[in-house]
């Protein structure tokens, strides 16, 4: 592979200029000023994420241009194997090799794939052209089959949230892009489709806006205007050219030219928390800037009073230095401590107003998630709030024993046997109560179960959460928002999850692996949980359409699934044995039914597993639970493992640390605590967000929460080595301190700005749920973070169980008590 790079090259991206041609830079993007062009930099097509892309302004406004086999491609249709990638920058070429199917995939593997009976060889590839111009080129191994002319094609995908509103032009026929997808529809390549928008030889996008102006032609061939979005609702338009017939070199040329603004620069980014900072917390304005832009203007801290903002002070902000494609400055003012609201102006940028005061996180920080985003995810219940009804009483069918030896579209699998007494098909009783539905879909995982009952347990003992505004029945399984009942919320959730998980382990003798829906068409429906199923149970010995008040003939039950899974069988009995505590003195049946459960399931995998991580974890929660010496006596056995290893058992360690007595173990772990620390440390400042910080195609959001939270509970065991502005940052990030333009809030309804279109199971509504946290910026690779306001981005918008509102949930809850006791 060729890599060495052009001075030449290096010269015209450097210095742009009104006629600069693209050109290949260190990143291997075709760059000039205002533009890259990335070619396979990601690959990830199911999300939109792979293939031709072009940033235009700083925003990616179109990408996964490759060869498809279908018009308007779906979450599950056939993607290509990306087998190798050339960047030549002697010639200035990208080729990347490319070919279906892709064997990874192919009915195997986790989200598996169908594909066609065709083996397809090709290379996309990729110069630049006149200007701001580049040209794809397909070129085939072997013309296409005749079954597959027509239907094959390169298609080059907008991004529909850029171009709401605005208009195109394709050879003089004009239209709008409508918000909705629209009709007539048409037969085409096998499946109902909307007609074309527009065909023609040169497209024009956006003529109206030159951010966004584009131009599309192909050589010789007709280009295709479709809206994807009309059997996909998470599909975007489609500028598609077909194969043609015989076709191998230069199956498909097509020049793309995006207009580039000459003077563009990105504009200055201020970056605070969206909520605001306690009184005693260290405030730090971050200052995102465009690398070519020197000037430095004055920072600006104003009060808002009665009569508007006022200003503080003013004062220069610091350089931080480069990391992604920006230049970082910071600005502290930590020294500032009279409560009120603020706002930071950078030159004439000004933030939104955030709040200064030592109750900033007393109220509307984490009861959204408690009040309303867990009520609205508790499954097998009607949740109403007032005039609102979020879902109605779902899946009272479950659950039926899922078949052997398959391997589930959403990566569930069973193996050759169901574990347990129950036969394929057979009713397992027990499952319909209790837990969440995960995600932005309605399947329960037990990780994600577990991990939402032990994080409410904690908070509990931690914080002593006790907060009561929501009316919870698991008699008549009915839920009423915003109607307090006398008993705390957070132990009526955790029961909800016990429920759950117990429910199984009493009905299999084990933890269930996962319970969802058997079909893709029920997995894929949105809006209404009670209508996933017939909540009838099924019974084979009915004929068909035949039913009663508790049979059905419909086979739409769940599916539940088993596995042999030690670790997460030991993070399991973990978070029971951490919720069989809050239990007592509220439901002790359920509390020592649930602590037998964990020591049960402890006892049978301890031995099965050497992932030191869970099995500390379990030792230390059970310990906790029943100071039981043995248990001790295995945690201090494995003093050697652990202090060689650990960044892998921190914080679970943290979680016992007060009840160690053995001398040596505590000296050992001390000096691993340090050299820990000293790493981290290094690792925080790579960013200027102070948290270990590596951008990847998915959002980072959950994963720097769940930092925080671990971290919390190292400052509790260790608080002369450890200091709380790990997690205190860890918040911050998720409340807006983070990447990119975009600076909302990743809690939905939390702070000025926040996530209020987010991939939950009300998404086709363009719509949120309170308290859901989202995954947050990710990276489009090399060096661009995004966070688009767009439904149907899993790894930016999605909700999840598990972690995704409770960490963060729990993280202000830590930062509430400790502005209290500062």
């Amino acid at each position: 592979m060729k890599r060495q790079f052009s001075l030449t090259a290096a010269i015209i991206a450097l210095t742009g200029g009104a006629h600069a041609q693209l050109s290949l830079d260190d990143k291997e993007m075709f760059t000039a000023p205002g533009l890259n062009v990335t070619v396979f930099a990601d690959y990830y097509p199911d999300g939109h994420q792979t293939g031709v892309t072009v940033i235009q302004h700083g925003r990616r406004v179109a990408a996964n241009g490759d060869l498809r086999l279908e018009v308007s491609p779906g979450q599950w249709s056939p993607v290509p194997k990306a087998v190798s990638r050339v960047v030549d920058t002697e010639t200035q070429t990208i080729t990347q090799r490319m070919a279906y199917p892709d064997e990874s995939k192919n009915r195997t593997g986790f989200n598996p794939i169908e594909y066609p009976d065709l083996n397809l060889t090709y290379d996309v590839r990729v110069t630049p052209g006149q200007g701001n111009s580049v040209i794809v080129s397909i070129d085939l191994d072997e013309p296409l089959p005749a079954e597959w002319v027509g239907r094959a094609g390169f298609n080059f995908e907008l991004f529909p949230g850029e171009l709401f509103g605005l208009s195109y032009n394709m050879d003089g026929q004009v239209g709008q892009f409508a918000v909705q997808p629209n009709g007539p529809l048409k037969e085409a390549y096998g499946g109902p489709l909307a007609e074309p928008m527009a065909v023609g030889k040169t497209l024009t996008i956006a003529p109206e806006e030159d951010l966004r102006r584009m131009t599309l032609s192909a050589n010789g061939a007709d280009l295709e205007l479709w809206d994807g979005r009309l059997n996909h609702n998470n599909g975007w338009y489609i500028v598609r050219t077909p194969i043609p017939a015989g076709a191998t070199r230069n199956a498909v040329t097509i020049t793309i030219t995006p207009n580039v603004e000459k003077d563009w620069r990105y504009e200055p980014v201020v970056q605070v928390s969206q909520l605001g900072y306690s009184t005693h917390q260290e405030k730090r304005a971050i200052i995102e800037t465009d690398p070519r832009d020197t000037r430095r203007e004055r920072v600006t801290l104003y009060r808002v009073g009665t009569n508007g903002p006022e200003m503080v002070r003013r004062g220069k902000p610091e350089e931080w230095g480069d990391f992604l494609r920006y230049t970082y400055l910071t600005y502290d003012f930590s020294d500032v401590t009279q409560p009120g609201m603020y706002q930071i102006a950078y030159g004439d940028r000004m933030t939104h107003a955030f709040e200064i005061s030592d109750d900033v996180y007393a109220r509307g920080a984490w009861q959204p998630t408690l009040e309303y985003y867990l009520p609205a995810q508790m499954c097998h219940m009607r949740v109403n709030e007032k005039y609102r009804v979020w879902h109605g009483h779902d899946h009272r069918d479950d659950a039926r024993m899922a078949p052997i030896d398959l391997n589930h579209f959403d990566g569930y699998v069973q193996g050759p046997e169901t574990l347990t007494k129950y036969k394929p098909g057979e009713n397992v009783p027990g499952l319909n109560a209790g837990g969440w539905h995960d995600a932005g879909d309605y399947d329960l995982r037990v990780e994600s179960q577990i991990g939402t009952t032990w994080l409410l347990a904690k908070m509990v003992e931690e914080f002593g959460l006790d907060h009561d505004a929501t009316l919870i029945d698991q008699t008549k399984q009915l839920v009423e928002i915003h109607e307090a009942d006398g008993k705390n919320d957070a132990l009526q959730q955790v029961e909800h999850g016990l429920l759950t998980v117990m429910g199984g382990y009493r009905s299999l003798g084990r933890l269930y692996r996962g319970i969802i829906v058997p079909t893709l068409r029920q997995y894929t429906l949105l809006g209404e949980a009670s209508v996933q199923t017939d909540g009838l149970n099924y019974d084979a010995s009915l004929k068909e359409g035949e039913r009663d008040g508790w049979r059905s003939g419909v086979p739409d039950d769940r599916w539940v699934f088993t596995e042999v899974n030690p670790v997460r069988e030991l993070n399991t009995a973990a978070g029971l044995a951490a919720a069989a505590r809050v239990m007592r003195g509220y439901n002790d049946e359920l509390a020592a039914e649930t602590l037998a459960a964990a020591r049960d399931i402890f006892d049978k995998a301890y031995g099965e597993t050497d992932n030191l991580g869970a099995r500390v974890f379990a030792l230390a929660e059970l310990i906790n639970s029943t100071e039981d010496a043995e248990l001790m006596a295995r945690l201090i056995g494995l003093q050697d493992e652990i202090t060689a290893n650990f960044d892998q058992v921190d914080w679970q360690l943290a979680l016992v640390w007060d009840r160690i007595e053995d001398e040596a173990f505590r000296t050992a772990i001390i000096e691993a605590v340090k050299d820990h620390q000293g790493t981290l440390a290094e690792r925080a400042q790579e960013t200027p967000y102070g948290v270990p910080y590596r951008p990847n195609i998915w959002g980072a959001g959950w994963d720097i929460q769940r930092f925080g939270v671990e971290h919390y509970f190292m400052t509790k065991a260790w608080p002369e080595m450890v200091d709380e502005k790990f997690y205190l940052d860890a918040l911050n990030f998720i409340l807006g301190v983070h990447p990119g333009e975009n600076t909302m809030s990743f809690a939905s309804g939390v702070g000025s700005e926040s996530a209020l279109v987010a991939y939950g199971t009300n998404r086709a509504d363009w719509s949120f749920i309170p308290g859901g946290v989202i995954s947050g910026t990710a990276l489009i690779r090399p060096d661009l973070p995004e966070l688009k306001e767009w439904p149907f981005f899993w790894q930016q918008t999605e909700y999840v169980m598990g972690g995704g509102a409770t960490h963060y949930m729990f993280l202000a809850l830590a930062a509430d008590a400790l502005a209290a006791k500062k």
